[in-house]
């Protein structure tokens, strides 16, 4: 990475750090920056886009029409597997930091000034929420900041099983699957319930790259990802409760 890009990155991550401090202090950056955000409220009355089926008599699927296929699920109706599974891959402390975890983004901070990559740990739950309902894909400073911004907004809003919820249902997931639900479908044909450690570690792996990580397109990677996946799952305690 160029050392000059380098340098900025760093100095983002620190300046980061220090507004985050600076509204855990007071509340006062947060009140200066958030007059200009999207009203968050309109996330409690998700429509999600949803393909036309057609079906037969008996209820059996003749036809799907849609560019996203989605089925979408209240978060009661996630097994505590699959949601291990992708709080292991995405985000192991979201039902404790306030949408932004400054243990998360210290790390990617410190790997960044070290290798030169970002590490683990950058964008929570919460950001990727922020993100993919609000915010474009650009990769600013301007637009990482609101990110950071919007996160926090959110969880005074919402429920962290709120936010969970919006999270697995939004997400893509590779072979035009948005949400888990599709993708348990696409990829296994089998319902949530139904999936075992490996394969719920194998779609909670596809979020970082739905491409790279397909196992369907590149078994080898995926493979690698999922077994990271059970391994995180297995040192945080998770995976004989799950």
């Amino acid at each position: 990475m160029n050392l000059v890009k380098l340098f900025f990155k760093s100095i983002f991550y620190l300046v980061v750090l220090l507004a985050i401090l600076a509204i855990g202090a007071g509340g006062v950056t947060y009140h200066v920056y958030s007059e200009d955000l999207p009203d968050v409220n309109a996330l409690r009355d998700t429509q999600y886009q949803v393909p036309l089926r057609v079906y037969d008599r008996e209820g059996g699927l003749i036809a799907e029409f849609g560019e996203k296929r989605r089925i979408p699920l209240s978060v009661d109706q996630v097994p505590e597997l699959i949601e291990k599974a992708f709080l292991a891959a995405e985000d192991d402390r979201f039902y404790e930091h306030p949408g932004v975890d400054l243990q998360g983004l210290f790390r990617a901070g410190f790997e960044l000034l070290r290798t030169g990559h970002k590490g683990q740990g950058g964008s929570t739950i919460t950001m990727q929420v922020a993100r993919n309902f609000f915010l474009s894909s650009e990769k600013t400073y301007s637009r990482k900041f609101r990110e950071i911004l919007l996160a926090i907004k959110i969880e005074r809003e919402l429920t962290k099983r709120q936010i969970l919820e919006l999270y697995l249902n939004k997400i893509y997931l590779g072979n035009r699957a948005y949400g888990i639900g599709a993708a348990a479908s696409i990829y296994y044909n089998k319902p949530l319930d139904e999936l075992t450690p490996a394969e719920a570690a194998m779609l909670a792996g596809l979020p970082k790259a739905p491409s790279r990580f397909n196992p369907v397109v590149n078994p080898e990677r995926a493979k690698i990802r999922r077994d990271y996946i059970l391994g995180r799952m297995k040192s945080l305690g998770w995976l004989d409760a799950a």
